[in-house]
């Protein structure tokens, strides 16, 4: 349940205090037991030591003194449970018993351990009293009884500043336990924060892993399918022919194993003990457009490219372009040309790319949508490739659309941002 915040100290820790082992339980006992007796012993030898004092009276006085003090540690056991009552009950008993003045100190520390300044007050204010009425009645049993008033205030004098001292240890420990415990729920709370963050870092790693694969298997196998498709379902090739559609098959193979190595080279260079070698080639991008385009050309969907809406009409302008947004634009064509090999093959893609520095580049790819079946054996696909797709483009800032057009031709279109 949140609570609102109060300038100053606590009036009261929420925090429950620890549990004791046997030992911590044990010495809290002996010193006030130890107190109590030490107390005792000189208030029994000055009392019975006195010429003019009740024998008889102060006999019964010792031995009261004595039970009550008993009574007294036996209650302590209940100060963690009941710190308020027990500590009343017990300075009450002080008013009557010398011997409980031990028990009563552990529990006005135990109590002022929660730093609640009423419970204090109330305790005090018993233990003053106590204070006074013990005096009375030891001046009034004793041979001191002509000491008078200033002896009496000396006693009280001397009371509420051993008072001050237990409840200022009280405060001590209780302030020091909370430290101690906020310091605990702090580390807790940062190892769980931590570890929110290594799954978060996992998670977002096999995210990465997961597109990087994606965008390089998918391209390079859609390849090989095809072309083992033609291989299936065409029974008029030659043994020749034959031979170069399996050298095809083979190299589009050891192509995908080779930038599968690539990809793999770059996520495992993020990991500080992983140097990279020289066999480690970087992400393709838009210089590599020719090449992809080839591929496209070889596994029967054409492309055409069109540039005329750049800078000078030239694709060298690409070179201006970030890396990134250079590497998303071919990472886009190369699945825009994956699907259209996969659904429409045979259909001709025309890539469009347009723009200037300082406003955004359009990266299009536009294909026919073929009517009915189309012959041949298509991929299977999960449709999430260009969802990546758009997520690469807005992690950059841009967009990305697709869908069928007016004309009955299927076109992605990204629009990437190019500073100037």
């Amino acid at each position: 349940m949140p609570v609102d915040p109060a300038p100053g100290p606590a009036p009261g820790p929420a925090l429950a205090p620890p549990r004791l082992g046997p030992w911590s339980r044990t010495w809290r006992y002996l010193v006030a037991v130890g107190a109590g007796l030490v107390i005792w012993v000189f208030v029994a030898s000055d009392v019975t030591g006195s010429p003019v004092a009740d024998e008889g009276l102060v006999g019964a006085m010792v031995l009261l003194d004595l039970l009550l003090g008993v009574v007294a540690v036996g209650l302590l056991p209940l100060r963690r449970r009941h710190p308020l009552l027990t500590a009343v009950l017990i300075a009450a008993l002080t008013s009557l018993s010398s011997f409980a003045v031990g028990a009563g100190m552990l529990a006005l520390v135990s109590l002022a351990t929660r730093r609640r300044w009423r419970e204090v007050a109330v305790a005090g204010a018993v233990w003053a009293l106590a204070t006074v009425a013990y005096e009375l009645t030891y001046q009034g049993t004793s041979a001191s009884e002509d000491l008078g008033v200033p002896l009496l205030l000396l006693a009280i004098g001397l009371s509420l500043l051993f008072l001050g001292l237990l409840v200022a240890t009280g405060f001590y420990i209780g302030a020091r336990r909370e430290l101690l415990q906020t310091l605990r729920l702090r580390a807790e709370a940062a190892e769980r924060a931590q570890e929110s963050r290594a799954a978060e870092a996992r998670q977002a790693e096999r995210t990465r892993i997961a597109r990087e694969m994606h965008d390089v298997l998918a391209h390079r196998i859609s390849l090989v399918a095809m072309q083992a498709g033609g291989l299936a379902y065409r029974e008029d090739l030659t043994r020749a022919q034959i031979t170069a559609s399996a050298e095809t098959i083979r190299d589009s193979a050891h192509r995908a194993l080779g930038e599968l190595r690539e990809v793999l080279g770059v996520l495992r260079a993020d990991d500080e003990t992983v140097v990279p070698t020289e066999h480690e080639a970087p992400q393709p991008t838009l210089a590599e457009l020719p090449a992809l385009l080839a591929d496209a050309d070889e596994a029967g969907t054409p492309a055409r490219l069109d540039v005329s809406g750049l800078p000078g009409g030239d694709r060298s302008a690409l070179a201006a372009l970030p890396e990134t947004a250079s590497r998303t634009a071919f990472r886009v064509l190369q699945e825009a040309l994956t699907n259209a090999r996969k659904h429409a093959p045979g259909q001709e893609v025309r890539v469009r790319l347009a723009g200037t520095p300082g406003e955004r580049l359009l990266v299009e790819a536009r294909n026919a949508v073929p009517v009915g079946v189309a012959a041949g054996v298509t991929a299977p696909g999960a449709g999430l490739g260009l969802i990546g797709a758009a997520e690469r483009a807005e992690l950059l800032g841009g967009s990305l659309e697709h869908g069928i057009e007016q004309d009955g031709r299927f076109a992605v279109r990204v629009w990437l941002p190019w500073p100037s």
